[in-house]
Formats: structure tokens, C-alpha cells, sequence
């Protein structure tokens, strides 16, 4: 029972960072919200069992895509049409 409970909440946290990244200007902000969406997906896998797939998510997708997009974004420079 709790676990379906927990299983529900880390799904909703995951939905939620997820929408949040899809509608933030701030890019760096949406670097930071996909991070938290890939650690909400790799604690979903570990709930249902898979902690290899847990374990390459959480390095992938929390740590890996979120750094190389900061990085990305503090490269660029902002270009104003005006």
C-alpha cells in the first residue's frame, strides 16, 4: 500500500518538473527541471525493480544531459534583433 502511494507521489513530482521545464523562458532553470525529471524517472526505476536501468538514468539523465546543457547555455551569447 505505501508503496503504490510513494510510487504515486514520485510520478507527480516527475509530472510537474517535467510540464515546468516545457514552459520556463529561463533556459538555465529548464537545464536544472530536466535534471529533476531524469532523477524522478531513475527513482520510478528503481521502485519497479530495475536498478540498472535506475543506476544509468540517474547518471545519464540527472547528472550528464543537465551539465552539458548548462554548459551549452553559458556558452552562447544572447542575440537581441533590434
Amino acid at each position: 500500500m505505501y508503496e503504490i502511494i510513494i510510487l504515486i507521489i514520485i510520478i507527480i513530482f516527475t509530472l510537474v518538473s517535467a510540464i515546468l521545464a516545457l514552459v520556463k523562458t529561463d533556459l538555465l532553470e529548464v537545464a536544472i527541471l530536466s535534471g529533476i525529471t531524469g532523477v524522478g524517472v531513475a527513482l520510478l526505476f528503481q521502485l519497479l525493480l530495475a536498478p540498472d536501468v535506475a543506476l544509468t538514468q540517474v547518471i545519464v539523465g540527472g547528472a550528464i544531459i543537465p551539465v552539458f546543457a548548462a554548459l551549452a547555455i553559458k556558452k552562447t551569447t544572447r542575440v537581441d534583433d533590434g
